[in-house]
């Protein structure tokens, strides 16, 4: 089965559109309403300016994201998610509580592995 049969999966689709870890966690970042690039950057620990955004710019391609620019010096823009990125938003919020829930058992299976 080729790369293109795979994505007529929709499930495969969004994992292939939401699969990284950063995007996932940009949703979580914008979750509360729009934000600067350097709030994210911030909220996104780890991540650099490049990775940030090319994922930005994924995500608004995709349709999940607006970015605005503002007319002023300097210029200021924001990103904010659209309806249908805020639309994913409750699994986003399912993975987070699941990942909270089980963390220590996580851990403990990622250390055993790394030994």
């Amino acid at each position: 089965m080729s790369y293109e049969t795979q994505l007529t999966c929709p499930v495969q689709r969004t994992i292939a559109l939401m699969g990284d870890k950063w995007k996932i966690l940009v949703f979580i970042a914008l979750s509360d309403g729009a934000r600067r690039f350097g709030q994210i950057q911030r909220v996104l620990d780890g991540v650099t300016a490049k990775v940030l955004t090319r994922q930005l710019r994924d995500l608004e391609r995709n349709g999940f994201l607006l970015r605005t620019v503002f007319a002023e010096v300097p210029p200021r823009v924001e990103y904010e998610l659209t309806e249908l990125g805020r639309s994913f938003l409750p699994i986003v919020q399912q993975l987070k509580e699941w990942s909270a829930a089980h963390a220590d058992e996580l851990m403990a299976r990622h250390e055993l592995i790394s030994a």
